[in-house]
């Protein structure tokens, strides 16, 4: 396990690194949004356009990061959300996140379409951790996921409402990934070109989708990678989600929320939490960003449940503009895969240590002594009304980004 250099100082150093030790595929896959990449570049260009109030009259000595997320104590409010294929970023990659996390005490989210299983996962760590589920066509096997989480512990389900159908992203399409990836010569020279990643993921404990072992008879990797996508469901709806609800007996997040009808909803149906998200960027292009409609998802409902927020968190200063903006807590994604592209478990633990060391210090220079009770009044100027159109469209109608800065 390499040790991370002192030197690294951001989350942006860290991602640097993992494109230099990840193949290509992969990396894509992790970065991309779908079809223009516009509410991708819109989740970091309104994060950016948000100003602090700045406060410096008030002794901040005694700073309080602790929180609570649905009743458990959290280091930071800060958790680690559920990604497909983490372990191809690197070989076990959701055993050693999930680990990382629970070292420094931040909840982790496993995704039904990780590599490793429910399983395989809660044998290798010493707690349970939380599970994301998707909808499957089967509602057999939803039942069954559902049974599964429920015996290995887990406290939380995740459930993303947000996958009717797959965005479609053009880079996995120009690549040939899949599980497996097709054995295009330009795949192949980008695997055998990064051995430490092609060495380390010989020593994986699964290949593919972990979750859905057994469900092929033949045991083929391609064949499951295509079972995985025929249960996508454009059928499910508020219904479903009450059906999941009856059957679910620990806290139920909803993720995948953007407008303020659709959290009410899931509110009246018995969730516990809303996960504001527009999925990274990763499903309809052109829907808002996150930090342009927590607030008023937050104002709606804020009073009935928690309210997290995923998509575009960076660093500890956007954890603070979202906790303004009256989050809870945020949820990271492709900044804790960039840790762990570059250092593995040691470098998922130091993306959180850099968030927790940025949110500090921007709480001291703002006048929040307490995340818990974060004034909204710290945002001087906040994000672009999400009804007025884009300024983040250029590039025409698709840009080939092969190196994803806006991510």
């Amino acid at each position: 396990m390499r040790k991370v250099p002192e030197w690294i100082a951001s989350i942006e150093d860290l991602r640097k690194i993992a494109h230099a030790r990840v193949p290509k595929p992969f990396m894509d896959y992790m970065e991309a949004g779908s079809f223009a990449q516009l509410t991708l570049r819109d989740n970091r260009r309104d994060l950016d356009s948000i100003r602090f109030r700045e406060r410096v009259m008030f002794d901040v000595s005694n700073r309080k990061l602790e929180t609570t997320m649905l009743g458990e104590k959290v280091s930071i409010p800060v958790a680690i959300g559920p990604t497909g294929m983490c372990g191809a970023i690197w070989s076990n990659g959701e055993i050693l996140s999930c680990r990382a996390a629970h070292d420094f005490g931040v909840p982790f989210s496993l995704s039904t379409n990780a590599l490793l299983s429910i399983e395989d996962v809660r044998s290798s760590v010493d707690r349970p951790f939380w599970f994301q589920l998707y909808l499957e066509k089967d509602r057999g096997f939803s039942k069954e996921l559902i049974e599964r989480a429920d015996k290995a512990g887990c406290p939380v389900l995740i459930l993303t409402m947000d996958l009717h159908v797959e965005g479609t992203r053009y880079c996995d399409k120009h690549n040939g990934l899949g599980v497996p990836p097709k054995l295009t010569p330009a795949n192949i020279w980008s695997i055998v070109s990064h051995p430490p990643w092609a060495l380390a993921m010989l020593h994986s404990k699964r290949w593919s989708f972990g979750n859905y072992a057994g469900k092929v008879k033949s045991g083929n990797v391609a064949e499951m990678a295509e079972l995985v996508k025929s249960q996508l469901d454009s059928s499910f709806d508020v219904k479903t989600l009450e059906w999941v609800r009856s059957l679910w007996p620990g806290k139920l997040v909803v993720k995948g929320i953007l407008d303020v009808e659709d959290a009410k909803m899931a509110v009246k149906a018995g969730a516990d939490a809303i996960l504001v998200s527009n999925h990274g960027g990763r499903q309809l292009d052109g829907a808002p960003s996150t930090a342009s409609v927590i607030s008023s998802i937050v104002d709606a409902v804020g009073d009935k449940v928690e309210v997290y927020v995923d998509s575009g968190v960076r660093s500890g200063l956007d954890v603070l503009k979202f906790l303004g903006l009256g989050a809870r807590a945020c949820f990271i994604g492709r900044a804790y895969l960039y840790g762990l592209g570059a250092y593995q478990q040691l470098g998922v633990a130091k993306v959180l240590e850099i968030l927790k060391d940025e949110l500090s210090i921007a709480m001291a220079l703002t006048g929040v002594t307490d995340v818990a009770k974060m004034p909204r009044d710290i945002i001087l100027r906040g994000p672009p009304d999400p009804t007025t159109p884009s300024a983040a469209t250029s590039g025409g109608p698709y840009r080939d980004i092969r190196v994803y800065e806006e991510s």
